[in-house]
Formats: structure tokens, sequence, C-alpha cells
């Protein structure tokens, strides 16, 4: 790969996430919470982000390497740019987890933090992992968007770089409230030629939020939500919970991470309600703090931020496939979810 080799390693080593393929616990003092917001002053620039083609060669050059891993097209998006599917299926009979990112595509620190556990995935890491799960992962379901390709003007968006990234597809829509209609192209990619087409147990869907969410007065590293819609079958909304005390307990006690309960909705056009009706799938919503591009300030974090939240990112991917291979997933108390405050906003900094 091209720019994330060179410039991303940067914020990855600032991060200190990954040290010769292998994951660090504790790079930080402080929670990611308290990294810099924009404030009209931090550098926030979406050159430093991997383009979509270079996501497309780096997911082929490991695709070459790895070989448990296999890449598939599973659709196109409106403006023509295959979507893709990278799959580790070792035995159909496994507990399978989807990791899906950039629904949003303004929400680009997952993806760069999936793409680097698609290699430590390829690495003696996890050795013996892969036996007993599979894995999934939708590492861009909104490229338009993220390449800033759309139909409609980002002149007052903020980043400066190569290009702006809009949360919107092409056509200005929010791809994550078509999972009921399934209007899109890149809905319907997903739907029929994913979650139609595997069977799945666990799903994490990665997002972003903005940037002065807080929780205990101490500003989050990201939220975390189970499906709340009344129609979701109890078993997996306990299963969902099961998978979100599993990413709690790994990210809120290293001491640099710091979680609050995302305060969402129960409309099932959203993916975390929607697909786990449809598809009984138990999943879990997993917000980061602040985006990477916005027409807002407020919602954006300056790029210093970057290596602790896709450290975050991998860590999450690590500690749900770990939980699921060894079946310790099973057994996790979710008591906590009866206490963890939703997050709420902070008005002053």
């Amino acid at each position: 790969m091209k720019k994330i080799s060179k410039k991303l390693l940067m914020f990855s080593l600032a991060g200190a996430f990954v040290v010769g393929g292998s994951i660090l616990t504790s790079p930080a003092v402080h929670a990611v919470g308290n990294g810099p917001n924009y404030n009209g002053n931090e550098t926030v620039n979406t050159s430093i982000l991997t383009t979509y083609d270079e996501m497309v060669d780096y997911l082929k050059k490991q695709d070459s390497k790895q070989s448990q891993m296999e890449l598939e097209v599973i659709g196109q998006s409106m403006k023509g740019r295959d979507l893709y599917l990278v799959k580790y299926i070792s035995n159909p009979e496994n507990p399978t987890i989807l990791f899906l990112t950039q629904q949003h595509g303004n929400e680009q620190l997952t993806t760069e933090g999936t793409l680097e556990f698609i290699k430590h995935l390829g690495t003696g890491k996890t050795k013996g992992v892969l036996d007993n799960v599979n894995v999934l992962i939708v590492p861009m379901l909104n490229p338009d968007g993220a390449m800033g390709d759309v139909d409609f003007d980002l002149d007052d968006y903020i980043a400066s770089g190569d290009r702006h990234l809009t949360r919107y597809n092409a056509a200005g829509e929010d791809l994550n409230r078509d999972h009921v209609n399934k209007v899109f192209p890149e809905t319907q990619a997903l739907h029929n030629n994913v979650l139609s087409a595997y069977d799945i147990d666990y799903m994490i869907d990665l997002h972003h939020q903005g940037a002065n969410s807080e929780r205990d007065g101490e500003l989050v590293s990201g939220s975390i939500l189970y499906p709340t819609t009344e129609n979701a079958d109890p078993e997996v909304v306990h299963k969902s919970k099961q998978l979100g005390a599993v990413v709690f307990d790994k990210i809120d006690s290293t001491g640099w991470g710091h979680l609050g309960k995302y305060n969402g909705g129960s409309a099932e056009t959203i993916s975390r309600n929607g697909i786990s009706v449809e598809y009984g799938i138990s999943t879990l919503l997993f917000e980061m703090r602040g985006m990477s591009d916005h027409s807002n300030e407020s919602a954006i974090l300056g790029q210093k931020s970057n290596g602790y939240l896709i450290k975050q990112t991998v860590n999450t991917l690590d500690a749900a496939v770990r939980a699921i291979s060894d079946g310790s997933i099973n057994n996790k108390d979710v008591s906590f979810w009866d206490t963890l405050p939703t997050q709420s906003t902070r008005t002053t900094e």
C-alpha cells in the first residue's frame, strides 16, 4: 500500500498500537477522549487517509500473501466502485462475525484500523484463532462518500487535503437509514451478497460520532449500543450485550479508552436494529470519537488523535474474534449495561 505505509504509519507509531505485528495494550496514560478537538486550530488533512484505490491495492496484496484470506466483490456503488468483502472461513460450522465500516463516508478511522487488523490476521499473532471462528469484513461500504465523489456540494466541509469526505452516498442519502427499503446499490449488495449469503452470528457496525460526548465528566473515546427495537429476539439482544461486554472490558480497562452508552433510536431502518430483526444477528454499534471531515467544527478531531482511535478499532476487532473463537463470549456477564451511563454532550470546553 502507498500512503498507509508512510503517512498513516506516523500516526500508528504516534499512537503506538502496533510494533512488529503485536498489539499493545497501554500506549498512553490519558483517555483517547482527551485528544484535541479541531477548534479551528488543529490540522485535519484527508490526504493522510487511505483512498479507495489504495485500499483495493492493499486488499489484493494481502489476499496474495494470506492463505486463509479470500477477497470477493459483492457489488458496486452508485458511481461504479467495486464493494469488497474480506473472508476468513475455515469451517462453515464455526460461529461467524461480520465487521462493517464506512456506511458513512466521513467516518474513516475505523476503516484504517480494519485494514491494519486484516494484516494482523495474516501474522502468527493469531495462530489457531481462525480455526474456530469465521470472520467477514466489509471495509468500506460507501466509497463514493469516502472519496467525495457525490452529486452535491461539499464546499462547506472543513478538512484540507486532496478530497472531502461526506456521510452520504453519491445521491446524498444516508445508507444507515436504508436497511428496510434497501433502495441503494450499496445497501442491496450488503443484504443480498453478505447478510443473506452467509450464516452470520455477530456483527459490529463501526461508526464515528461527534467529538464532545462524555461519561462521568470525561470525554469518551467512543460509545456502544445493542439493538433497541422491541422486535428483536431477546436472545439475540442478550448475545449482542455479551459482544458489547467483550468490547467494553477490552477498551475501558486500558486506561486510555473510555466508553459510554450510545443514545440511539429503535428504528429498524438502522443496521443495528434492522439486521438483528431480519436475520437474527446479534449486533453491536461502536461509535468512535470524532469524524474525519464535516461541515460542523464540533464533530471533527485534530489528527493527533488518529493513532489512538485506529488502535481502539484494532483492539476491538481482535478482542471480539478471540472471545468468539475460544467461546468465552458465551460466559460474559452483561450486568454492566444496567449501570453504564448514557453519554451526554459537553456544552463547554
